[in-house]
């Protein structure tokens, strides 16, 4: 099932098959602009089910949940007779959702991870364990017009099976408008890196 554009600005949850569809583009029936601000696919995507989105002002909340799998991928390389989850995707997982956040909020365009203030791991995420959760608290949203883009900032507590693990202060991430690399493979204006804008 898709949704127009107004009804995904209005959502306050979403199931896996709708962020599957949402990172494959085919979610929203009339995007404002082509792919606008997709999530990573699998394996990249960090979470299944995003369970909260509120607002109000330029504060918000957004909470997901990740199952965990005996065989998921990061398990087989990292590391070889300890498996553990990289805590950098605890950290991406965060970014890919307060990139999403702003995109709900009206962002255009791709996004684009900017930053964090300190971040702490106090534990572990194992083969056994079975869900972990992002609770994000949105300290600030804001876009900017003059540069057409948005961004959202937000501290996040990380949990496994509900014991907190991670602590990610100001995490920033932004959505940025002709920034997208639409026709990778070939070399084109956006194929290289550099600064954004």
């Amino acid at each position: 099932m898709q949704l127009n554009y107004k009804e995904f600005l209005a959502r306050t949850a979403f199931s896996k098959q709708e962020l599957l569809a949402y990172s494959w583009g085919d979610l929203v029936a009339d995007p404002p602009i082509e792919g606008c601000g997709l999530l990573p696919s699998p394996p990249m995507l960090m979470f299944d089910r995003i369970t909260e989105i509120s607002h109000k002002g330029k504060r918000g909340r957004i909470v997901a949940e990740q199952d965990i799998s005996l065989d998921d991928w990061f398990f087989q390389c990292h590391f070889r007779k300890d498996p553990v989850q990289p805590g950098c995707l605890g950290v991406d997982a965060v970014w890919q959702l307060i990139g999403f956040y702003a995109i709900i909020r009206g962002g255009k365009g791709a996004g684009r991870a900017l930053g964090a203030g300190e971040i702490e791991f106090f534990g572990q995420i194992r083969p056994h364990n079975k869900v972990v959760r992002y609770e994000i608290e949105i300290k600030r949203f804001s876009h900017m017009a003059a540069q057409d883009a948005s961004i959202a900032i937000g501290s996040a507590k990380v949990f496994v099976d509900d014991e907190e693990i991670y602590s990610i202060k100001d995490a920033k991430a932004g959505i940025f408008k002709d920034i997208q690399y639409t026709d990778y493979p070939h070399e084109s204006k956006n194929s290289l890196g550099g600064t954004l804008g």
